[in-house]
Parts: structure tokens; C-alpha cells; sequence
């Protein structure tokens, strides 16, 4: 089992595409990073993104408070509302990650 720290960079990701095709890692590299540029903006137009079986991306907002803290420094700092990413993971991952941590 993996530790929690465990991470799967963007580089791996590649990395194991290439190993699993006849595509360069140059023009899976472009794929990859095209891939995230379009996700990012359609979140940014607040789009909503459905990988099905994996999960969906949006953006919620989260609202504003007047008392919120810097942890920083201790003092009190006025938050507006603002915008977040979320992911809602699809039944298929749901199911496949339940057993993960038992």
C-alpha cells in the first residue's frame, strides 16, 4: 500500500503513457498539457467538467466572512466571497477508493 505522500506527477503520468504507446513523450507531453489548459478553462468560464466514472470538477463559491483570521499573524482580516474548486468523485472511483483505507 502507498503512503499518503505518495504522488503522481504530471512527468509519470507521461512517462507511462509513452511506455503504453507508440506516441513520443514530446507529443504526449503537448496532450497532457493541452488537456489541462482546456480544463482549466472551462472552469474558469464556470464550466462544469464530467470525466464519467471519475468524477466531476466545478467551481462553487465560498462565501465571504468579516472576522476571518490570518494564521500567520493572528489578525483579523475581512474575506470576500470568492470562487473554489471542487471535485465530486463519480460512483466508478467511489467504489474503487471505499476499500483503500480499511
Amino acid at each position: 500500500m502507498s503512503s499518503r505522500n505518495d504522488k503522481l506527477t504530471k512527468a509519470e503520468i507521461v512517462e507511462r503513457i509513452a511506455e503504453t504507446s507508440e506516441c513520443s513523450k514530446k507529443d504526449i507531453q503537448c496532450i497532457v498539457d493541452e488537456f489541462f489548459t482546456i480544463v482549466k478553462d472551462a472552469l474558469v468560464q464556470d464550466r462544469t467538467i464530467e470525466f464519467r466514472g471519475f468524477g466531476t470538477f466545478e467551481i462553487r463559491t465560498r462565501k465571504g466572512r468579516e472576522k476571518a483570521r490570518n494564521p500567520k499573524t493572528g489578525e483579523t482580516v475581512a474575506v470576500r466571497n470568492h470562487g473554489v474548486v471542487v471535485f465530486r468523485p463519480g460512483k466508478e472511483l467511489k467504489q474503487a477508493a471505499w476499500p483503500l483505507r480499511e
